[in-house]
């Protein structure tokens, strides 16, 4: 194919694979039909629906309907404990919802535990439904990838569940993964970068985060009232909610020696010894509020068997299920709680916390709290939710010494609102045309003087307006494959599903480079090896991209002449990538994960020719290249000045010169880039992997003759064309942002000025 085919296939299509259908069940409310109807029509969707807004009857009626058009059996899986809700439910809207674990598969919608899936053959089900789908990241990434292999054959599929959670992203790419819209880690690379102030996180980048929530929206709708997709609201009212922050100062523990009270840590241990130190105080605050609305039913939330078995052993009335007991049993006792026929029920939010209506129940109580906001959210929605008529009341029962991570909470809570605000994007592409629509088009742009050219448009197009042999030097780096991404052009190189795509498309430029440089001279490429990420990729490790890219020179004609090593500083690759196998930690955990820092490479490739019309480099001479000069530019590594591997290697080779060694290729810094004083669009990402000038400086000192043309097919802010300009050379370069564009003509108009300059002062 061509590069225009090329470029359509980069469009990331969600397009529909289910039907359209007229009519849906009436039980729905107007805003429901539409969105079942919309969902019918995707056929792999999800639906992000507030408590109380009827996930359970829309899943339902998708379930119906796909079952009796297709003649075939729809999975619902579902958390413990819901299954005979849901059964219920069907009933009051006469769809008969099958127990798969009491009676194994029957025609039409049957229902079983996510902890039972094992026991079900995929192929049985033309659709699958995942009831309370968040709770799949509470699973192992073992478990996340079986049901995701488990059905990515399956043609129906939809997801419910609430709002997904305000601090992890990833839920919503674990979604994406499961209904075949698109991988995990080919949404990271699209629209994320490694957040380094949190380890291990990542975060939308700025200019993407539009994008992402349009794509998001073309197969996800996300709504916390009806009015969010321009509904009446009607009846979908909250009722009042009251919060009571119930404050416990006593604790059983001693302080330690020479302290007058107990300080504690915060940290997973302390915060385990404080909650079992602190129950039999809380116990008598959670008594007085029993005494106080008796007759009242209550759900009292625990963590720890140590607070249920306290509690249950002095709260008459009190129902305790914990997690060892039989799904009979707590099927049982969650019906029994919403048939009124139990007062008060105890228990973890593991068991009752996700999918449960208990509306019938206005009262809940937490004994403690934890760093989840998440399940403190889920918990109260439980009965806080549409179609709850009474004004509802949470008491929070918390020591003193939980006041921490209750901020955290609420930290966690802002974000939340944050979050909602965004996706308000879904409201505005609710109604989209079922594809992610990235920039193909551009406005090219020249700007030339009397020394440098650059070209604002797609290097792979404008490269073929230069001349066959009319540059005598390549220096450039580019993207690393789909590590970063610059902007929302299909025609960024970096804007790529992974590898294979990056390398697709950097094949239609490499040709080019070899047709415009000059017979017998060289391109210098700037590179590093990428890594693998567990989270992201399955597995850690680093993926051989240098390689790959002397590859790709070599299979258009290029033969691979030399390269250099440049070395980086570990320390400051943990600090920014926060690197397991860097960490210090890691190493005397398991040195087995412990791996060495990534150094930068210059490879350097020669368009050969066996004829001797070739224009050599050959303005070198006694004077102005010294013998022990070339010596310290023929080292394989470059380090930077003042590291100690540097000095160490430095006096190996005493017979160098100090003061030449000193300005040489072991004085490359890392911060020597051009853009630190870079004007950045207002949503723009840093430019983040430019070339030192102490590279560009030597690369082009040693392998061109001045007034040679040094070109760059990813000009950036100009970074190789500047110092070129500076060495009395001449620029030509090409850039796809045009705020880049833009920054490069600024430097090299200096670069240019700054070389008059220096010319007159020789005549002074």
């Amino acid at each position: 194919m061509d590069y225009q085919e090329f470029l359509k296939t980069k469009e990331r299509k969600c397009m529909p694979s289910g039907f359209e259908t007229g009519e849906v069940h009436e039980f729905l409310f107007p805003f429901q039909r539409d969105i079942v109807k919309w969902a019918l029509k995707r056929g792999k969707s999800a639906i992000f629906a507030d408590c109380g807004l009827g996930k359970s009857p829309m899943q339902l009626s998708w379930s119906d309907i796909i079952s009796k058009k297709e003649n075939g059996n729809i999975i619902i899986i579902a958390p413990l404990c819901v299954s005979k809700q849901t059964i219920r439910e069907g009933k009051k809207f006469n769809i008969e919802v099958n127990s798969y674990r009491e009676n194994g598969l029957k025609k039409g919608i049957n229902i079983i535990n996510y902890e039972n899936i094992d026991h079900i053959n995929p192929d049985d089900y033309i659709g699958v439904v995942l009831d309370e789908s968040s709770i799949l990241k509470a699973y192992t990434g073992k478990t996340k990838k079986k049901i995701t292999n488990m059905f990515k054959n399956t043609k129906y599929k939809l997801c419910c569940t609430a709002t997904p959670s305000p601090n992890d992203h990833m839920e919503l790419l674990n979604h994406s993964e499961f209904l075949g819209i698109m991988r995990s880690n080919e949404a990271l690379s699209c629209w994320f970068i490694l957040d380094t102030m949190n380890t291990g996180k990542y975060r939308i980048k700025k200019h993407a985060e539009k994008d992402f929530w349009k794509w998001v929206s073309s197969w996800a709708v996300s709504i916390e009232k009806p009015s969010d997709l321009g509904y009446e609201d009607g009846n979908f009212k909250l009722p009042n909610k009251v919060e009571h922050t119930i404050e416990v100062k006593e604790l059983d523990i001693e302080p330690d020696e020479g302290m007058l009270f107990y300080i504690p840590e915060v940290n997973a241990t302390n915060y385990h010894k404080i909650r079992k130190n602190t129950v039999k105080y809380k116990l008598e605050k959670i008594t007085d509020i029993l005494e106080s609305k008796k007759e009242k039913q209550f759900v009292i939330w625990v963590d720890t068997n140590h607070e249920a078995d306290v509690l249950k052993s002095n709260i008459k009335e009190s129902v305790e299920i914990r997690g060892n007991d039989s799904i009979e049993k707590k099927e049982q006792a969650a019906m029994d709680f919403i048939d009124g026929k139990i007062r008060i029920l105890i228990s973890k939010s593991s068991i009752f916390g996700f999918g449960m209506n208990f509306q019938n129940c206005y009262n809940t109580i937490l004994c403690g709290i934890s760093y989840s906001y998440e399940n403190y959210y889920q918990l109260i929605r439980r009965f806080w939710r549409f179609g709850q008529t009474h004004e509802v009341n949470i008491y929070k029962i918390l020591s003193i010494y939980e006041n921490e991570i209750y901020n955290i909470v609420n930290e966690k809570m802002l974000r939340h609102e944050e979050m909602k605000e965004k996706m308000k994007f879904f409201k505005e592409y609710f109604n989209i045309n079922n594809k992610r629509e990235f920039h193909m088009e551009y406005n090219k742009q020249e700007f030339e003087s009397e020394r440098f050219k650059i070209i604002n448009g797609d290097s792979i197009q404008e490269i073929k307006t230069i001349d066959s042999d009319s540059v005598d030097f390549q220096i450039f780096s580019p993207p690393f494959s789909q590590l970063y991404i610059y902007s929302d052009s299909f025609r960024d190189m970096g804007n790529t599903a992974d590898d294979v795509e990056f390398f697709t498309q950097f094949n239609f430029l490499i040709p080019e480079l070899y047709r415009i440089l000059k017979s017998g001279r060289l391109c210098a490429v700037h590179c590093k090896q990428l890594v693998n990420y567990i989270n992201r990729d399955g597995a850690s490790g680093i993926r051989d991209f240098r390689g790959d890219i002397i590859r790709a020179f070599q299979n258009h004609g290029f033969i691979f002449h030399t390269e250099i090593t440049i070395w980086k500083d570990p320390v400051i690759e943990m600090q920014r990538t926060k690197s397991h196998g860097l960490l210090y930690k890691q190493l005397r955990k398991d040195s087995t994960y412990s791996r060495v820092g990534l150094p930068d490479y210059i490879v350097v490739f020669r368009k050969w020719t066996d004829a001797g019309d070739v224009d050599p480099v050959n303005t070198k001479t006694h004077e102005n290249f010294k013998l022990n000069k070339w010596q310290e530019y023929a080292s394989p590594i470059y380090t930077t000045k003042d590291d100690d591997f540097g000095k160490e290697l430095r006096d190996q080779y005493d017979l160098w010169e100090r003061d030449l060694m000193q300005r040489a290729w072991f004085n490359i810094q890392q911060t020597n880039v051009l853009n630190k004083q870079m004007a950045r669009d207002n949503e723009d990402e840093k430019h983040i992997c430019p070339l030192q000038l102490d590279v560009i400086e030597k690369c082009v000192e040693l392998w061109t003759n001045p007034e040679d043309v040094v070109f760059t097919p990813f000009a950036g802010i100009g970074s190789e064309i500047y110092q070129s300009l500076l060495l009395n050379r001449r620029g030509l370069g090409i850039e796809l942002k045009e705020s880049y564009y833009n920054e490069s003509i600024k430097y090299c108009l200096q670069a240019e000025e700054l070389l008059k300059q220096n010319e007159i002062s020789l005549f002074d």
